[in-house]
């Protein structure tokens, strides 16, 4: 016998999670593109940082999408940790050394000015994840 995994059911929680992290995935994307072409020299890291993170919320938010489907529910776990370590050391850093971000950015202190938005949001990520496992049929 072979072991499959059936498609997690996405609730109205785990809609509401891959909107917000789409949102997030096109906002990340779109504000880094403009931060490299236009002021790069300005803020090297911070916006290295801020395109790493558009890659990671597009990651999280297809692999949430196919929690239910072999491998993805792994993927999303791990994207969802990298983000929260990211936004860890990116929000201490933003603290530690200021002059390294141009100006505040979604990513410092800890989102701050976003409602810690990209604080919390890998916190539910990873509860919605922990709370929905797929199952597995032997």
């Amino acid at each position: 016998m072979t072991n499959t995994v059936s498609r997690a059911r996405m609730t109205g929680v785990g809609r509401v999670l891959v909107i917000v992290y789409a949102v997030m995935a096109l906002g990340a994307t779109g504000r880094s593109f403009v931060q490299i072409v236009r002021r790069f020299d300005e803020a090297p890291l911070a916006y290295t940082l801020s395109a790493i993170a558009a890659v990671v919320y597009i990651l999280a938010t297809l692999a949430l999408i196919n929690a239910g489907k072999p491998g993805w529910y792994t993927v999303a776990w791990v994207a969802i940790v990298f983000e929260l370590a990211g936004v860890l050391v990116v929000g201490t850093l933003s603290l530690v050394e200021p002059q390294l971000f141009g100006h505040d950015s979604v990513w410092s202190y800890f989102g701050m000015g976003y409602v810690f938005i990209p604080l919390v949001l890998p916190i539910c990520g990873l509860w919605w994840l922990r709370t929905h496992r797929p199952a597995v049929a032997s």
